[in-house]
């Protein structure tokens, strides 16, 4: 694969503003000069993630996160940094030039290609779907009369129809110079007989309705496509009613929301999300002026998906089925909504019916109804696992309550937890204090419970955040990033024998010296070619991405500079006691002239180098 050019790189960055980055994912709100919102990497409740316009970079207190436009779209997006920089290029409308003369179509990252790949797929379904043809006039009379949907609504969800015969798509691709790699792995093909031949790729969705499945920013990750009178006899999935692409480098199921990319546009504090079923429940939605429906790709719910809804809204409202499906959907639900702190409403619909049916006969209005009757987490908890407490033995009394106690505490929040249990007491006509205790034993139960011995190497395994700027390098460092007049005079105080090579800061700063020494600092947006690993990007993005101190900066620098001048000879001061007690009881000319050199040592101490003010 080519390198992209550094010119097109730093023009990318020139070009592109962070915050038109990080709104489609992250609801932001003016704070000051800079930008805040809710993190994208970790629940929370309250704001931790800031962005900075002027210096075109984020940072995430919760997580640690820091960086650019090219590392927030590498961590939410799951990237390269070459495919974030090609992401990034094709949405803002960026020419990229490559070393080499450039990439090809086979050379082009293989997500990218994919997405090129359902792109062109999507708008060959829909022009089958508008052709003069007998099965595109069934589908659409399908669409329109049975299941009662508007032509305009095809329009905006991009509604289209795989013809019987795969071939015409797989030519006009191979005609395009789409790899065999890609087009294997794009999921509108299945391989059958052997050989790197375009023969052997076969359509996976044949004469049945598309709907394309679009990630949150909007791009054609998948299909699901819906069984017709017209699908063929031979096809081996004839009696699926729906089949969806398979899991991809650009789909996993468990992430995407169907209808998330045009519902976030409209969500918000006051504006709840509507989770509903599948993917047609959510066009009837939004042909019924409920713009914010969202649905799972036919699994349960899942946290990132619910994560996802957070960033946007601090509130769900679940519109169920009444049958049991319904009722275990809510109960799986359930944990997770606690967990991340979203406010989860359920809105059970009458026995029999479905979004669909249900919105075509009362329209919007009618779930004013159901909202009035709405339950929340705990309230249906407590319906479900406590439907009369009263009739009820002590018994099975206390196993429904550890059943609505297990939910409670996957909340990290004591107040939240406090609210819920006096939600308990109030709803299953409880004393407070008894459930308050009963939980707090359960509680404590489950945590020996789920001690593991491996629970240390685990959380040692995982990626921490960076430190706080609280060591006298990364005070140094900042320093000289910061106010980098003081750069050339620090340089020519600290000695590389000060630093500790192993420790990322010190490495950095034995850098930034460097460039300071030989006259060569271009400043810091010329800071990138000294950057190795992910963690020094990490650590230079969080010191650049808002001054971490108001004090004079000669008297920080000089602070530092003590502490490291102090730390250095204590080491040496130390080694030389080693020395001499290795020798014993032996007073000789060496370990007098050892003693002497401790005395001087600790007289230096008293005496760090110290800038003055500049």
């Amino acid at each position: 694969m080519g390198v992209i050019k550094k010119s097109s790189l730093e023009e990318l960055k020139n070009r592109i503003n962070i915050v038109d980055v990080v709104s489609p994912v992250v609801t932001l709100k003016r704070s000051g000069s800079q930008f805040k919102g809710l993190s994208p990497f970790n629940p929370e409740k309250n704001p931790s993630f800031f962005v900075s316009p002027e210096r075109n970079l984020f940072k995430c207190f919760s997580s640690g996160m820091a960086g650019d436009i090219f590392t927030f779209v590498m961590e939410t997006e799951r990237l390269t940094f070459q495919e974030a920089a090609e992401t990034l290029a094709q949405r803002f409308g960026v020419k990229l030039e490559y070393e080499k003369g450039g990439l090809d179509r086979e050379e082009r990252s293989l997500r990218q290609t994919i997405f090129d790949i359902h792109d062109i797929a999507a708008a060959y379904f829909r022009e089958h779907l508008l052709g003069p043809d007998d099965d595109a006039a069934f589908t659409r009379a399908y669409w329109e009369n049975e299941r009662g949907f508007s032509a305009d609504l095809a329009e905006t969800f991009q509604i289209g129809l795989a013809p019987p015969d795969g071939s015409e798509l797989r030519r006009r691709l191979i005609d395009r110079r789409f790899p065999m790699e890609a087009l294997r792995k794009c999921g509108l093909f299945y391989e059958r007989g052997s050989g790197n031949r375009p023969e052997s790729l076969h359509a996976r969705f044949r004469n049945r309705l598309m709907i394309p499945i679009r990630d949150h920013q909007g791009r054609v990750v998948a299909f699901t496509a819906r069984q017709l009178g017209i699908t063929p006899r031979d096809d081996p999935t004839r009696e699926a009613k729906y089949i969806n692409s398979p899991e991809t480098p650009v789909f996993s199921k468990s992430r995407i929301l169907f209808g998330l990319d045009r519902a976030r546009l409209e969500a918000g504090e006051d504006k709840p999300f509507l989770l509903v079923e599948g993917q047609l429940d959510v066009m009837r939605c939004h042909e019924q002026g409920l713009p914010t429906a969202v649905a799972p790709q036919g699994t349960a719910i899942t946290e990132a998906q619910l994560a996802l809804l957070k960033r946007y809204s601090p509130t769900v409202e679940c519109l169920l089925d009444a049958d049991s499906a319904g009722q275990k959907a809510a109960l799986r639900l359930l944990p997770l909504a606690v967990k991340l702190g979203l406010e989860a409403r359920f809105l059970t619909l009458p026995e029999g019916e479905d979004p669909d049916s249900f919105l075509r006969a009362g329209g919007p209005t009618a779930l004013d109804c159901l909202r009035a009757e709405s339950a929340s987490a705990i309230e249906l908890a407590v319906r479900t696992f406590l439907p009369s407490s009263d009739a009820l033995g002590p018994e099975k009394k206390t196993q429904a309550l550890e059943q609505i106690f297990e939910i409670i505490r996957q909340s990290d929040s004591e107040v939240t937890r406090g609210e819920h249990l006096r939600a308990v007491s109030r709803l299953a006509r409880l004393p407070e204090t008894a459930v308050v205790v009963d939980f707090a034993h359960h509680d404590r139960r489950r945590r020996r419970q789920t001690v593991s011995p491996r629970a240390d190497g685990d959380a040692a395994g995982r990626q921490a955040p960076p430190a706080k700027l609280s060591t006298a390098v990364e005070t140094l460092l900042a320093v000289c990033l910061h106010d980098d007049h003081l750069g050339k005079p620090i340089s020519e105080m600290v000695e590389h024998a000060w630093l500790d090579p192993s420790e990322t800061a010190a490495r950095l700063l034995n850098r930034v010296l460097a460039e300071f020494e030989h006259d060569e600092w271009a400043g810091v947006g010329e800071l990138d070619h000294l950057l190795e690993t992910e963690e020094e990007r990490r650590l230079i993005h969080s010191i650049l991405f808002r001054k971490p101190y108001d004090d004079s900066p000669e008297k920080l620098a000089n602070q530092a500079l003590k502490v490291l001048h102090q730390e250095h000879l204590n080491r040496k001061i130390k080694k030389i006691e080693l020395e001499i007690a290795n020798n014993g009881e032996i007073l000789d000319d060496g370990t007098v002239y050892l003693q002497r050199q401790i005395i001087e040592f600790r007289r230096r101490k008293s005496n760090p180098p110290k800038l003055e003010a500049i």
